[in-house]
Order: C-alpha cells, then sequence, then structure tokens
C-alpha cells in the first residue's frame, strides 16, 4: 500500500492504511547529507570579495580619497592667487601603480625624506625602466607653461626633416608680445633644425608655432595632433591648447604625464643633441634685413649638473615656474618633472637637481610606481577582447561581477533542489521496504 509521508520535526513518519501502526524513523545519515548539502549550497550562495591584494594587481578601483594621504616636504613662500586647475575626468584610465593615486607623497618604504621645494607637484623615475622613483601629487592638473614644448617636440620630431628650409609666416609670429621667442622674422627662410634649436635653447614661442604649423599644415592642427600624441603615449591627463606652452582655455598637464612626455623625447638622439647644445647661431636673412646671431642654452642643470642630459625650463603667470630635467650616473638615467614651483628659495632648474640627487641615492630596485608605455596606454583605450587577465595592471575592473554571482546563486539553488528531491525518495523508498 502506498505510504503517506509526514515531516514531524526532523522524523518521517510512516502510517500504513492496513494496520493503522505508526513507525517513526530518523535517518541519521540523511538529515547530515542534507546539512551538508544546505552547507555548500550556503557556500556557493554567499558572495565571496576578492582578496585584498586583487585590486592592487589587477586595478585601480579604490577611490583615490579612500587612500592614505602623506604631506609631500614644502618650504612656504608667498604665492599669488591660482585659479583652481580641472579635476580629473573619473572616466579617464588610471595609470602608474596604485601609490600614485594621492595627491600628497609617494615614496617607497624606509626612503629617506625627498628635499622641501616649493613645486606644488612632482615625479622623479628612471628613464630606461620606467620605475616611478617617488613622486608629490603624480596626477595633480596644472598649467605647464613652456615645458609644453617637449610634448610638442614629441609629435614634430617624427615627422618632420630637420634640412627642410621653412618660410616664416604672419601666423608663426602671432604669440603674445613680450614673451620668450627665438628671433625669427617674417619672411625668413630658416632650416627645421635651426627652429629645434631656437626652442630648445631660447624657449622660442615663434618656433613653436612655425614647427607646429609646418609639422600639420596649421598652427590649429599641429595642436590636435599634440594631444593625439599625448594620449598615445598614456598621457592621458595632458590638455593642449598652444603649441608653445603660453596660457590658453583648458590647457594643463601633470608631473606624472610630462615624465611620458619626456621619456619619448630623451629616447632620441635628436632631442638629447637639441637639449645639451650650449650654444647655436641664427643665419642672417639678407633679403629681409635681418642679420645673424647667437643664442645659448637657457637650462642650467646641463653646466651645473654632473651628467646632465638636458631639459627644459618654463614660466607663465599662472603656470608659475616648471621644469622638467634629466641626468645619468653609474649608467642609470633619471628625469625629474615638477609644476607650480616659486623661483625662492631655490629656482625650478635647482628644485629639479635636489630631487634628483635624491633619486640618485635611493637603490636601483626602489619603486612606487611605473611610467606606462604607449602599448599599455593603446590597450587601455582599446581594450583587446580576450578571456585572459590583461597583462598591463593599470585599468580599473569592468563590473560583470553581478551577473556571475546570479548565475552562480541559480546554480546553487538548483543543486540544493535536486539534492533534497533525491533524500526525499530515498527516504520513502527505505520507508516502504521496511514496512
Amino acid at each position: 500500500m502506498d505510504p503517506v509521508l509526514h515531516d514531524r520535526v526532523g522524523a518521517v513518519t510512516i502510517a500504513t492504511r492496513s494496520s493503522h501502526r505508526l513507525r517513526t524513523w530518523r535517518p541519521r545519515r540523511v538529515r547530515s547529507g542534507v546539512a551538508a548539502a544546505v552547507a555548500v549550497a550556503a557556500v556557493a550562495i554567499i558572495p565571496v570579495s576578492p582578496p585584498a591584494h586583487a585590486a592592487t594587481s589587477r586595478g585601480l578601483t579604490e577611490p583615490l580619497s579612500a587612500r592614505s594621504y602623506r604631506p609631500c616636504p614644502t618650504v612656504k613662500v608667498p604665492r599669488p592667487a591660482r585659479s583652481p586647475a580641472p579635476s580629473r575626468d573619473p572616466s579617464l584610465p588610471v595609470v602608474g601603480g596604485e601609490a600614485l593615486q594621492t595627491p600628497g607623497l609617494a615614496i617607497p618604504d624606509g626612503a629617506p625624506t625627498p628635499p622641501a621645494i616649493t613645486a606644488t607637484s612632482w615625479l622623479v623615475a628612471d628613464l630606461d625602466t620606467g620605475a616611478v622613483l617617488g613622486a608629490c601629487g603624480a596626477h595633480e592638473r596644472s598649467a605647464p607653461a613652456s615645458v609644453q614644448k617637449l610634448l610638442l617636440a614629441a609629435t614634430m620630431l617624427p615627422r618632420l626633416d630637420p634640412d627642410q628650409v621653412v618660410e616664416v609666416t604672419d601666423e608663426d609670429m602671432d604669440f603674445e608680445p613680450g614673451s620668450s621667442a627665438m628671433g625669427l622674422v617674417r619672411g625668413g627662410r630658416y632650416r627645421i633644425e635651426t627652429l629645434w634649436l631656437g626652442l630648445m635653447l631660447n624657449s622660442g614661442n615663434d618656433a613653436a608655432n612655425t614647427l607646429a604649423r609646418v609639422g600639420a599644415g596649421s598652427i590649429a592642427e599641429g595642436v590636435k595632433a599634440m594631444n593625439a600624441e599625448a594620449r598615445r603615449l598614456g598621457a592621458f591627463s595632458t590638455h593642449a591648447a598652444t603649441p608653445s606652452g603660453l596660457d590658453g582655455p583648458g590647457q594643463y598637464t601633470t608631473a606624472y604625464d610630462l615624465a611620458l612626455i619626456a621619456r619619448a623625447c630623451f629616447a632620441r638622439e635628436d632631442f638629447r643633441r637639441y637639449a645639451t647644445t650650449r650654444t647655436a647661431r641664427v643665419p642672417a636673412q639678407p633679403h629681409v634685413g635681418a642679420k645673424g646671431f647667437a643664442m645659448q642654452n637657457d637650462n642650467p642643470l646641463i653646466t651645473e649638473y654632473p651628467g646632465a642630459l638636458g631639459g627644459k625650463t618654463g614660466y607663465t603667470d599662472l603656470a608659475r615656474h616648471t621644469y622638467v630635467g634629466a641626468a645619468e650616473r653609474n649608467g642609470r638615467k633619471l628625469v625629474v618633472t615638477l609644476l607650480g614651483a616659486e623661483a625662492q628659495p631655490l629656482r625650478g632648474w635647482e628644485q629639479g637637481a635636489k630631487l634628483l640627487d635624491w633619486g640618485f641615492s635611493l637603490p636601483r630596485e626602489a619603486a612606487v610606481g611605473r611610467l606606462i608605455t604607449p602599448e599599455e596606454a593603446e590597450e587601455l583605450v582599446n581594450p583587446k577582447p580576450t578571456a585572459t587577465v590583461s597583462p598591463y595592471p593599470l585599468q580599473a575592473e569592468t563590473a560583470t561581477d553581478s551577473t556571475a554571482l546570479a548565475l552562480r546563486n541559480g546554480i546553487a539553488i538548483s543543486v540544493v533542489a535536486v539534492l533534497l528531491l533525491g533524500l526525499l525518495s530515498t527516504t520513502w523508498w527505505r520507508a516502504r521496504r521496511n514496512g
């Protein structure tokens, strides 16, 4: 006869119509199996947080405000009022390493304290390995002034033939009166190499306009090309409005981005040669009545710092003093970038020299982050579809966790249901055989 099953406080009671006798059977093994099944299902359903190291190794997903803040060593000096730079676009890829995602100081554990300077942000990196040795506000935006000419160089050096002769136009001479210039004249004809020397030695804004126009067809197109090059290099927090670095709307960069740009420049032999040239001569232009003259390099680092590889100075009222410099010591090449400095008690290049000394004092393996490569930047902007983990641990996670969690929960619930049905069937069968 068909038994009727009653579940009563963990026991199975079996009643038969013929005898009306009740038999209670408590299947200990079955109860253990049910408990185990429920426990397994609970583990499967409970969301599992990634290990603590996952955010560090896979991406920089932690909000910047959550990171510990350590103030930068700073010399307090009077500063003119400055309009705040635009805040970082949260949609941009986060690069460089977790330790650099702070407006404060980032240095290796156990490293000596960097020198106190007036620059509001700075970074020291290894040109060969890309290791970032230390930084202050690495991703804080600020106006660049003439160090932006390095972005012009990175963009146009591969495009222009140094022996090409070009004629200076009215458009080239349209720049802020009284700002730095190499002394070009309208209608003058100059070799491209002479313009590069004028750009690097005398920070010529006239040379910057001419190089941008010749390299891209117009100054406006030259600026567009500079912004495209910044993105290619991974300088996602850099935006150029002028080729020279003269202040323009929405123009900014960061110490980290400048290091990326400088690394691209110093990788070129022609740039290093221009940056370390001490004097050069601008030829006369007799057809327009202009005499020739000599130029001297205005970057004291190349004469005052042993092993100097060159660099670039900069200044505007908005940007204040800015600087990029590089040097080699014992086979090790370091670059320093700094923004928002005041000229007292140390000039911009002297602050850079202090930071270089500090960087050379650290062991070779010291690092708090790294400079990304153009290939890594390309993958961040246009990620390749793949089921494997990206080899570049720089981009924030893409959120598909909720979908995976829902799928896992559904599977777990189904497994529990099947197990319970199986156990009840087994109980029923054993009860019938014993009845």
